[in-house]
C-alpha cells in the first residue's frame, strides 16, 4: 500500500511538474512574459530607455523572440516527452483505481491547458 502511495504521488508530483512547466512555456501568466521576448521587454521597462533607445532596442528584441520561441517550444516538447515516459513506466505500478486517479488527474490537466491557450488567444486579440 505505502509503495502504491508513492506511485500515486510521484504520478501527481511528475503531472503538476509538467504542467508548471508548459505553463511558463506557454507564457499564460506563470512564468515570462510571452509576446514580449520572453521577459527582455520587462528588463527595457526597468531601465527607463529614451524613445531613441527604445527605436534602437526593439529589432534587437524583435529578431531574439523567434529565437527564444523556438527553444520554448523544444524545451516543451522535452519536458512532455519526459514526463510522458515516466508517466507510462509508473502506470503498471497503479491499482485500477490509481491509474483512474491518474486518468483524472491527466484529464484536469489538459483542461487547464485549453482553458490557458483559450485565455491566452483571447487577450491577444
Amino acid at each position: 500500500m505505502k509503495r502504491n502511495l508513492l506511485a500515486v504521488v510521484a504520478a501527481g508530483a511528475i503531472a503538476l511538474g509538467g504542467f508548471i512547466i508548459t505553463q511558463a512555456q506557454a507564457g499564460s501568466g506563470f512564468g515570462c512574459a510571452h509576446g514580449h521576448a520572453f521577459g527582455l521587454q520587462g528588463i527595457t521597462d526597468k531601465l527607463n530607455l529614451t524613445s531613441e533607445q527604445q527605436t534602437k532596442v526593439q529589432p534587437i528584441l524583435d529578431q531574439a523572440k523567434p529565437q527564444i520561441s523556438a527553444i520554448h517550444q523544444e524545451a516543451k516538447q522535452k519536458a512532455k516527452t519526459v514526463v510522458d515516459s515516466a508517466l507510462s513506466q509508473i502506470r503498471p505500478l497503479l491499482t485500477a483505481d490509481q491509474q483512474q486517479k491518474l486518468d483524472a488527474i491527466q484529464k484536469a490537466h489538459q483542461d487547464m491547458m485549453n482553458a490557458a491557450k483559450q485565455l491566452h488567444e483571447a487577450t491577444q486579440e
